[in-house]
Formats: structure tokens, sequence, C-alpha cells
């Protein structure tokens, strides 16, 4: 009879002995979406005022909208973070970050990753590779002049091309975030340009614990929400202690969790997920990294 297939994470330990790994990610897309001004054909769609225009003109109360994050939310995110000692992963749109000085500050100052989310908050799908590349590229050097770190990470705006991998991999990128299909991560191997193939760490994300639940069920109150998060992470924190290794992630946005109506959830969050044991908090970096030292290429 052929072996039974491996399964990586049965005995598997995260750097400090735990059995699970949460990943707190936090989305910097405010400043870089869509508008006129920036030369794009019409404003931002992806609003909570739900006022999108069929003509090219300056969405002001839905910029303010976006400016809110920067100016309220980020500092709310930051000292909930600091009250609990934890590290996150920040997803930038470069262009975001290069607007945001004081952000950016004190993100470095932090010593916190920052993953590339796009130059700009815009999709990729339609560009053809070498625009693509070109915007890969422009991302990676802006957020390494920014915070001084070249990113490591990627996730794309929703979609991603057939190249997208093969050209974050080429840029020098370790990992790729664009996939929902698991709770742990796995090797995926890309294409190179010479027709070898090079392997590539794949850390799932997940939408379903994403605060951008808050934007598209308006009706969602931040109690529902942080059920949901609190309800995810018992059940991984269970699975990871009797069938083997987890990773959970959520995703946060400045404008959305930095509400003060919302933002007590992630803190309740926080303080019901640093309570329990056999749980390693960290940045995606070392979660990959980890990932990558531990499970040989191809299981």
């Amino acid at each position: 009879m052929p072996a039974a297939p491996k399964n990586p994470r049965a005995d598997f330990r995260w750097p400090d002995g735990s059995r699970l790994a949460l990943s707190i990610v936090v989305n910097v897309e405010e400043g870089a979406e869509h508008n006129i001004r920036d030369g794009d054909k019409g404003p931002e769609p992806v609003d909570e005022l739900g006022a999108v225009p069929k003509k090219p003109m300056r969405m002001h109360g839905s910029e303010s909208n976006y400016l809110y994050g920067i100016k309220a939310g980020a500092p709310r995110i930051l000292r909930i973070l600091d009250q609990h000692g934890i590290e996150a992963t920040w997803t930038a749109a470069a262009l975001a970050l290069e607007r945001a000085p004081e952000l950016a500050a004190a993100i470095r100052a932090r010593g916190d990753e920052v993953a590339a989310h796009g130059y700009r908050w815009t999709h990729q799908f339609w560009m053809d590779e070498a625009k693509e590349r070109e915007f890969i590229t422009k991302a990676a050097e802006s957020i390494e002049r920014t915070i001084g770190t070249r990113p490591s990470g990627w996730l794309s705006r929703y979609l991603h091309t057939d190249n997208t991998r093969r050209l974050i991999a080429e840029a020098g990128f370790s990992y790729h975030m664009d996939d929902y299909s698991d709770d742990f991560p796995f090797w995926d191997r890309v294409e190179t340009a010479d027709g070898a193939s090079k392997p590539m760490v794949i850390l799932p994300y997940a939408m379903d614990s994403n605060d951008m639940k808050f934007w598209l069920a308006p009706s969602l109150t931040a109690k529902d929400w942080l059920d949901y998060a609190v309800a995810t992470f018992d059940e991984l924190h269970a699975e990871s202690q009797e069938v083997g290794a987890r990773m959970m992630s959520l995703g946060l946005h400045l404008r959305i969790i930095g509400r003060p109506g919302r933002i007590g959830a992630f803190r309740k969050f926080l303080d019901h997920v640093t309570a329990q044991d056999g749980v390693w908090i960290a940045c995606r970096r070392k979660i990959a990294q980890a990932f990558a030292e531990a499970v040989p290429i191809g299981d």
C-alpha cells in the first residue's frame, strides 16, 4: 500500500513551543485609494458612506472618511497594541505610508513588519506583466525608503494575476498572502524566467474574521464581530491542541476598527487571546520563516 501523505502540522511546534500562531494584520490603505487627484478615472467605489457617483469628481466626504483612519483610527490601534505588547504586520499600500509619515515613524519605532499591499490600493488583474512588475517594484522600493526594511510579504487588493507569484519571487519576496485555502502555511513552487522553479511560502489570509465585514454588513455590531473572532480563535486553539498546529489571521483596517464604537472589540479580543496558553503572537514574516525552517520544501 502507498504510504499515507505526510501531515506537516501534526507534530509541528511554533518557536515558543505553541501549537497556534496568531497574526494581527493591520491594513494601511488610506490615502492610496482611487481618486481623480491621482489620475484615476473616478473616485474610490468602496466606502462606508455608499455614495458612488458615475462621473469623475472628487468625493471629499469619502476622502475624509478614509483620512479618519490615519488621524484617529491609527492612534487607537497603536495604543492597544502597545498596551498588550503585541507586534503586528502592517500590510501597506506604499503610497499611504508615504503620505502618513507620522504613522510610518510609529510603525518603525515599534519594530513591526510592513508587508506590501501594492503601491496604490488598486487592482492588479488588468495589468500586463510589465506594468505589474513595475507596480511591485515601486511598492517594495517605496516601503524600503519609508520604513527602512524591504518587505517580505505581498497582499494584493482582492485579485492577483497568473504572473504575480513569479514577479514577487523575482523581486525578492519570500511569502504570499493571496490565499484563503487553509489555516496553516504551505509551500508552492513558482516558475522562474529560466523555466525552473523556486519555492515560496504561502501564508493564507482570512476574510471571514476581517473587520471589513462592518462595511459589507452594515447591521453588524462590534459585539457580533467580537463573538465571531473569539469563536474562530477558540476553535483553532482547540484544534491546535487536539489535531495539529494552526495559524489564525485577524485582519483590521484603520478607518474601520479604529472607530470608537468598534475599537473596544479589538481590545477585548486581545484581552481574551493573551489570557490563553499555547499561543504565539507574531508578525507574518516570523511565521513564514518559522514554517520554512521547520517544514521541508514539498511537505
